[in-house]
């Protein structure tokens, strides 16, 4: 009899197996650190604009386009929890709602990229406070976390586990993100335990 092949089976693991998991172990975390980096070693310009928008006018933008982010994320979550079949009496999803959940997915990162250049080149990596310091944090493993869940989707060879508990990471992070500065401008430059 043949052994079963795929992802459960127990075959030994190729090397390239092994390669691939400690890039895929590596790059989220580079990703996350090479913008702290940067942020940290920056010279913060407080004057750039966001399309168009200077000052206060950009962080009320940047609050704005933030919980449109965070929209965006719960709808990628709904998304999957659809594809997945884990929306009790709904039916099982259709190519229409996989592909919706990619050009979300897409979409979300798109408008995520203005919003952490302009954090960046304005402030750079601050950890003035507590709320600033999560804020910097977030920030920087937000693309950690979005490198992790674009490898782990790629994957083949990885536990079932590993994509919700991926998708979890970076919705998690898109939630502090907005909690420690979008969520604080919003409510008049105050939240809850920041």
């Amino acid at each position: 009899m043949k052994p079963k092949s795929g992802p459960r089976s127990h075959r030994r693991p190729s090397p390239a197996h092994g390669v691939f998991l400690a890039i895929g172990a590596v790059l989220p975390v580079a990703a996350g650190v090479a913008i702290w980096l940067v942020g940290r070693h920056h010279t913060p310009e407080y004057t750039t604009s966001l399309f168009g928008q200077q000052g206060d006018a950009a962080v009320t933008l940047k609050s704005r386009l933030g919980t449109a982010l965070l929209s965006l994320a719960v709808v990628q979550v709904l998304l999957a929890l659809w594809m997945y079949g884990r929306i009790p009496g709904i039916a099982a999803a259709s190519r229409r709602v996989r592909i919706g959940h990619r050009v979300v997915g897409w979409g979300a990162f798109l408008l995520s990229v203005p919003i952490a250049y302009h954090c960046v080149r304005t402030y750079g990596v601050e950890t003035l406070s507590s709320r600033v310091y999560m804020h910097s944090v977030a920030g920087c493993a937000l693309y950690g976390a979005f490198v992790a869940k674009v490898l782990v989707v790629r994957s083949r060879h990885l536990p079932g586990w590993m994509l919700p508990a991926a998708g979890s990471a970076l919705f998690g992070v898109i939630g502090a993100v907005w909690y420690s500065a979008p969520l604080w401008v919003l409510n008049d430059y105050t939240v809850p335990g920041l």
